[in-house]
């Protein structure tokens, strides 16, 4: 699979609990724990989820937001990624956050300028990475 998208997660999906249009899925990515999903129904049946299946979240940059990790954030987002700042480019208006996780994985998130200097962003930094369950793509491999 090639995508634009930088950030990518792959692991087994371990629920997919389906409502009246959408379905919640959750899938158990090593080293990261637990990323939701909201998707529609069609999709779930489209791509043939189902519990124990290899899947992959896939999250655009510009759906990741950064908040300090101390104190932890109050949050409505259900998918929160600790970690470290390792990287912290700044570009005209945005820049990009990159963050250490568990396991050698990382997380980058397209913020502005103003946003970086805000928040003291810079190597080192303890962070978080708050993603919305439906900024979550799912893809799998056929």
């Amino acid at each position: 699979m090639r995508t634009s998208a930088r950030n990518q997660f792959w692991g087994r999906i371990s629920k997919v609990r389906k409502g009246a249009v959408n379905a919640e899925v959750i899938l158990d990515v090593p080293g990261i724990g637990a990323i939701a999903a909201s998707i529609t129904n069609a999709s779930v049946e489209a791509l043939g989820l189902h519990p124990g299946q290899e899947a992959c979240a896939v999250i655009k940059a510009s759906s990741v937001i950064i908040a300090l990790a101390d104190p932890p954030p109050r949050t409505s987002a259900r998918n929160l990624f600790r970690g470290t700042v390792a990287q912290c480019v700044a570009g005209a208006v945005n820049g990009e956050v990159t963050l250490d996780l568990a396991e050698g994985k990382t997380i980058t998130a397209t913020i502005t300028n103003e946003s970086i200097h805000a928040l003291g962003l810079r190597v080192g930094v303890p962070a978080c990475a708050l993603v919305k369950a439906s900024s979550v793509i799912v893809a799998v491999n056929d």
